[in-house]
C-alpha cells in the first residue's frame, strides 16, 4: 500500500558543522536518516539534552505550537515579515523571538525546507504509556513506517478524524521533529504520540484495554468496509514497501484490505490511512 517518493538537492553546510542534505534521487527515508544523523551531531556538540530538542518550522507548524500551552519553547527565530504577520493575527509567544534574516533560518535546516520565516526549538511533548491510552474512538498503530513525510501526513489525517492517539515503535520510526513536524502541519499538537519498545506487546496492551485490532494490508482477508467494526478500534499500518510484519498480522483480530475500483490497487501509506480512517469512522458511526 506504499510508494517511495524521491527528491532532494546537493548537500549544504549546516549550522552545527558537517555536510547534510539529499543527493539527487534520494528517498525520504534516506533524508530521515540524515536528519537523525544531524541530531546525533548536535548531541555531540551541545550535550545530551540536544537529543531531546524538537525542530519546528513553517507557518502552520509553528503557530500551532505557539498556541499549545504544553509546548516548552527553547529558541524562537522569526523574520521581520513573519513577525509582522504574527502580530497582525494576535499570535504571541512566552519566549521573545529573535528577529533574523531568512538565511539564518535556512542554514539550520535541510535543503528545500520551506520555513516561511519561522523556526522553533522546543521540548518534546509528553508521551503517555500505551496502557494509559483512553479506550475510545480510533487509535493508529504504525508498524515501522520510517518516512517522516508519510508519518507527518498520517498525523494530519489523524487530527482531521479526531484520532485518540498514534502508536509507534521507539526504533525504526522517525522522530517527531523537522520534516515530520512540517508535514503534520500542526497536528502534533492535537494527537498524542505513544512510543513503545515492542510493538507486539503494545498491541497486546491495546487488546487488553478492549481495542479491536485491525491491520490494513493489500492482501487482507476482507474489505475493510465489509467488516463489523466497533470502538475502541486500533488500525495498524505497515511500513513503506514492506507492509505489516508477520508477527503484527498474527496479533491483529482482522487483516483487512481496502478495495479500490481502479486499475491501481495499492496506495501510499498516508493516503491509505486517510481512506481507512474515513471507512472506519463511517462504519463505527452506523
Amino acid at each position: 500500500m506504499t510508494s517511495r517518493p524521491t527528491g532532494g538537492r546537493p548537500p549544504q553546510e549546516g549550522k552545527f558543522g558537517g555536510k547534510f542534505g539529499a543527493k539527487p534521487g534520494a528517498t525520504h527515508e534516506q533524508i530521515g536518516r540524515r536528519e537523525r544523523g544531524e541530531r546525533a551531531r548536535r548531541e555531540t556538540l551541545r550535550g545530551d539534552d540536544a537529543s531531546e530538542i524538537v525542530i519546528m518550522y513553517g507557518w502552520h507548524t509553528v503557530t500551532a505550537a505557539l498556541r499549545n500551552p504544553a509546548r516548552v519553547i527553547r529558541k524562537f527565530l522569526v523574520t521581520e515579515n513573519a513577525a509582522r504577520k504574527l502580530t497582525e493575527e494576535g499570535i504571541q509567544s512566552m519566549l521573545l523571538p529573535e528577529i533574523v534574516r531568512p538565511a539564518a533560518i535556512a542554514e539550520r535546516l535541510l535543503p528545500d525546507a520551506v520555513h516561511q520565516g519561522l523556526y522553533l526549538e522546543t521540548d518534546p511533548l509528553p508521551s503517555p504509556a500505551v496502557e494509559k491510552v483512553p479506550a475510545r474512538g480510533i487509535v493508529l498503530v504504525l508498524d515501522q513506517i520510517t518516512d517522516p513525510h508519510n508519518v507527518g501526513a498520517i498525523f494530519r489525517s489523524a487530527a482531521a478524524f479526531g484520532v485518540t492517539a498514534i502508536v509507534t515503535t521507539q526504533r525504526h520510526s522517525p522522530d517527531a521533529t523537522g520534516a515530520l513536524a512540517k508535514a503534520a502541519s500542526g497536528a502534533l499538537e492535537y494527537v498524542p504520540l505513544v512510543s513503545v519498545q515492542n510493538l507486539a506487546r503494545g498491541l497486546a496492551a491495546l487488546k487488553e484495554s478492549g481495542f479491536l485490532v485491525v491491520g490494513l494490508d493489500s492482501d487482507g482477508e476482507a474489505d475493510l468496509a465489509a467488516l463489523t467494526l466497533r470502538a475502541p478500534l486500533a488500525l495498524v499500518l505497515g511500513a513503506e514497501g514492506k507492509g505489516l510484519r508477520q508477527l503484527t498480522k498474527e496479533i491483529c483480530d482482522h487483516v483487512a484490505r481496502i478495495d479500490l475500483p481502479g486499475q491501481i490497487k495499492s496506495l501510499n501509506v498516508s493516503n491509505a490511512t486517510a481512506l481507512g480512517l474515513y471507512v472506519a469512522s463511517r462504519t463505527i458511526k452506523s
